[in-house]
């Protein structure tokens, strides 16, 4: 993820713009991380996919999709290898 300053916005807006068409980027202020920002399909995505990351279901309540990669993280950790993340 690229990043790019409060001035960078200030200053190139186009090439700030630009960029998040293609990924999300940082902006930071004081050289700390503070916005990210993206193109609005990618927002869209996002929220479409979850939009409330926190959602917790009950046994046996899980959407299909989300039940299959939790046991296949549980499978791959019970052998020993790093979960994928999904990615």
């Amino acid at each position: 993820m690229k990043t790019y300053s409060t001035s960078d916005l200030v200053r190139a807006i186009g090439d700030v713009t630009h960029a998040a068409v293609t990924e999300p980027v940082v902006i930071t202020h004081h050289a700390k991380p503070r916005y990210v920002l993206m193109s609005i399909a990618a927002y869209e995505r996002l929220a479409k996919n979850d939009p409330d990351p926190r959602r917790v279901y009950r046994a046996g309540e899980a959407p299909a999709e989300l039940a299959d990669r939790l046991l296949a993280a549980i499978d791959q950790t019970m052998a020993g290898l790093e979960p994928d993340d999904g990615a």
